[in-house]
This record gives C-alpha cells, sequence and structure tokens, in this order.
C-alpha cells in the first residue's frame, strides 16, 4: 500500500488507535496532521513518525471545542479520520456524558463541515469513520455507557446521509463498527479484535481504487466459548 503525496488528518492520533493509524499511514508515505488534545501528545506521535522515517505535523484540536476547530492549522487534505471519541464507562458524571457527546458527534460535524472545501479539493478523497458496533441499530455489543450510544448512533446517522450525498462528488464515506476491541493481542480465529486488525481495515479501505467503495465494515459478534 502506498500513501505517498497524500495528506493525512487524524483526530485522537496522541495515543491507542489513533497513534497506530497516523504510523501507520506514514510508514505508507503521508503526510499526517496527528492531532491531539494535548500538544505533548501529538508531538510523541509526530516524533515516533519522524524517528522512522515518515513525515508529521503536531496540532492541538478538541473536538469538544467549536474554536479549536475553527482554529485548527490545515491547507490541504485528502484523508480525514474521525477516530478521535472518548470512551464512556458506565458509571458517569454529567460533565463526562457532555463530553462524550460534544467530542463524538458535535466535534466530528463540526470538523468534517470546515474540511470539506479541501477535500472537494483532492483528487483521491475519503472521509474514514471509526465509528463502533455502539452505533449500529439494535445492538448492545459493548459495555458502555448508554450516552456513549447515543454519541455513537449520532455519528453513524451523520456518516450514512453524508455518504449518499458525497458519493456523486467522488468522496468516499468509510465507517467502521468494530466492537471493543484491545490494542494488543494474538491476531487469530477466537482472539477479540485488535486495534490493528482495525487500522488494516483502514488501509485497506482508502488505498482502493476509485471505482471500489466499501461503505462500512461490520465484525462479526464473537460467540461465547462453551
Amino acid at each position: 500500500m502506498t500513501f505517498a503525496g497524500r495528506h493525512v488528518l487524524i483526530t485522537g492520533a496522541g495515543r491507542d488507535t489513533g497513534r497506530k493509524l497516523a504510523l501507520a499511514f506514514a510508514a505508507g508515505g503521508a503526510h499526517v496532521l496527528a492531532t491531539a488534545r494535548s500538544l505533548a501528545a501529538a508531538e510523541e506521535t509526530a516524533a515516533l513518525i519522524h524517528a522512522a522515517g515518515g513525515t508529521a505535523t503536531p496540532a492541538v484540536l478538541d473536538l469538544a471545542d467549536p474554536a479549536s476547530i475553527e482554529q485548527l492549522p490545515v491547507d490541504r487534505l485528502d484523508i480525514l479520520v474521525n477516530s478521535g471519541a472518548r470512551y464512556l464507562d458506565d458509571v458517569a458524571s454529567p460533565a463526562d456524558i457532555a463530553d462524550t457527546i460534544a467530542v463524538a458527534a458535535t466535534g466530528t460535524v463540526l470538523l468534517t463541515e470546515r474540511l470539506l472545501p479541501l477535500l472537494r479539493a483532492s483528487s483521491r478523497p475519503d472521509i474514514v469513520n471509526l465509528i463502533s458496533a455502539a452505533g449500529e441499530t439494535g445492538q448492545h455489543r459493548s459495555e458502555a455507557h448508554a450516552a456513549f450510544y447515543a454519541a455513537k448512533h449520532a455519528q453513524s446517522g451523520y456518516a450514512e446521509i453524508l455518504s449518499g450525498r458525497l458519493r456523486l462528488e467522488g468522496i468516499r464515506v468509510i465507517s467502521l463498527f468494530p466492537p471493543d476491541f484491545v490494542q494488543d493481542g494474538p491476531r487469530e480465529p477466537g482472539a477479540t479484535l485488535t486495534a490493528d486488525s482495525v487500522v488494516d481495515c483502514v488501509l485497506f479501505a482508502t488505498d482502493l481504487p476509485r471505482d471500489c467503495f466499501i461503505r462500512a465494515f461490520h465484525f462479526e459478534q464473537l460467540a461465547p466459548r462453551p
């Protein structure tokens, strides 16, 4: 897979899956705009990319703050990866609930809307949304707080409408609905889904020729062990 010459913005790139995505795109030759709420976290991701021979720019982005979204410095974009979201456990404060919905729902929408003109100017534009099985209708596959489900359903609904409208413009909107997964672990039958496998799905979908379009990845539920 090669992403040489492509500019990729990744939200939540300061840790975990977002950082893995940033490293993977950079390894494929992309220039990565690695965003995180903390500048230190974004700089750490960029430093890892530079150490591996890639190129990256760190930037602060707080998806819960419309001003932060508006002030984000970006002048070229080919791939937007909406991976920044806050997982919310079953016990949460009102502030936690408000922040979770603001980041995954409102923040994702505001950032995507702001960046659409740049994507329209690209010859290979993609929008990737790391949603969750919590955003699938009728699924109860996550132990997360109900507010996390609400945020992910909002994100899913936005992605669905956007996909139909932007496809005519040549912009692919690709959504992933993984169950709760682990950052590291064995990648074999019967094992829990890993972040590395999720990252591979993203790379595969965005590297496809423009006449091929995978709109959504839905992951099979592990059957309970006897």
